[in-house]
């Protein structure tokens, strides 16, 4: 007769011997057994990447990372065709998914353009644009003042300017209620499209060993189900009495992750030397934005929330705009970025799903919330569609 701990061995035995040849297998791959047969046939695959740069007085410093499967070793850097004096540390021979510094002493001239390229020593090379040559901010009290006056500007007072439109909302009867409410669906869902579209387009500026658009598609995805748990939770402790302050609650945190990814686009405009496109997507982002302060108080407009409340609905939705533009001009990261578009676009797109889980087919296919539908949309693409001529 067979005993209890018998039973768990063998158990865990036929639980563990699988891992255990797999491990064997790896071991194999790794010490170069099954492979050397290629060894003598395939060329190594070089690559090399830079992920952002800094300038400072007559130096120019480049973060780059071997994106490759094989070891690289950076032998010369030119700068405008001609070979050029660099350090490069920790050490030039990198192994997959190592990261160095090279610096080069440069005197560079504000406003013109730098190409760069990195030769390694089997004679490849990798170039790298500079489009407009401008100096690199360094983290001080007055720059993160300067930089902080953008987020505000940009996010805190125009969300606070839509929020405003809370009395005028609120007398408004059933028909025009609902117009609002699904003008804040359409508001949204042309946020989603945004967000995904500028996602998808910085998924190709990152090496393929990022796996950047697995990336993206983990921050939506992931806060999509993190926000639907917490709205579950909430409910299930608060009633259906207290959906519409949660639900603002959660538009207003979805509208901030958002500002948060408009923040990094201005930061680093204004850094890599773009002003022009910098002031303009000030401009524009401050119009697009008014409008959100309608999504976040449509939720609560048969409620009379206190004035604090409203206020801690405009801070959470325009004060990550500050936190974007900082990350964007001090320290910007293609791979942080496109996770925080990928969290924005999941945190409104649940938000839209919650909204519109109030209603019935019958109530959303109604000419006059349809008409509303439209309108959020075209008001934002409008304002999109300013930002971007511009």
């Amino acid at each position: 007769m067979k005993t209890a701990n018998g039973e768990n061995l063998r158990t865990i035995v036929l639980a563990l011997g699988p891992l255990v040849l797999l491990g064997v297998v790896i071991g194999l791959f790794l010490s170069g057994g099954p492979t050397k047969i290629f060894q003598t046939d395939l060329p190594p695959v070089e690559q090399l990447h830079v992920l952002r740069h800094t300038l400072q007085k007559d130096e120019i410093k480049l973060e780059v990372i071997n994106s490759g499967p094989d070891p690289v070793t950076i032998a010369q850097v030119m700068v405008r065709g001609a070979f050029w004096y660099h350090e490069i540390t920790p050490k030039r021979n990198l192994n997959p998914l190592e990261k160095a510094d090279v610096v080069i002493p440069y005197p560079w001239n504000v406003g013109e353009p730098i190409e760069i390229l990195l030769v390694t020593s089997t004679g490849l090379t990798f170039d790298y644009g500079i489009e407009v040559a401008s100096l690199t901010p360094p983290i001080t009290v007055a720059a993160l003042g300067r930089f902080a006056l953008l987020g505000v500007y940009v996010g805190v007072i125009p969300v606070f300017l839509g929020i405003c439109w809370f009395p005028f909302l609120r007398r408004l009867g059933k028909a025009g209620l609902g117009f609002f409410i699904y003008l804040t669906v359409g508001l949204l869902a042309f946020l989603v499209v945004d967000t995904v579209m500028e996602g998808f387009e910085l998924t190709e500026s990152l090496p393929g060993v990022f796996h950047a658009p697995a990336l993206f598609i983990l921050g939506l995805v992931g806060i999509y189900l993190i926000l639907l748990g917490i709205e579950s939770s909430i409910q299930e402790k608060r009633g259906s009495s207290d959906f519409g302050v949660v639900l603002a609650w959660i538009v207003a945190l979805g509208i901030g992750l958002h500002n948060l990814g408009e923040g990094l686009t201005i930061g680093s405009a204004y850094v890599l030397g773009e002003l022009t496109l910098g002031a303009m997507l000030v401009l524009g982002f401050t119009i697009h934005n008014a409008t959100e302060g309608i999504a976040i108080v449509s939720p609560i407009l048969q409620d009379k929330p206190k004035f604090s409340r409203l206020i801690g609905l405009g801070v959470l939705a325009g004060a990550p705009t500050i936190l974007g533009c900082w990350i964007g001009a001090f320290n910007y990261s293609p791979v942080w970025s496109l996770l925080f578009f990928g969290i924005g676009a999941g945190a409104i797109l649940q938000v839209i799903a919650a909204i519109l889980g109030r209603y019935s087919l019958k109530d959303t296919l109604h000419p006059v919330n349809l008409a509303g539908l439209l309108a959020g949309y075209l008001i934002m693409y409008f304002t999109g569609f300013w930002v971007g001529s511009s």
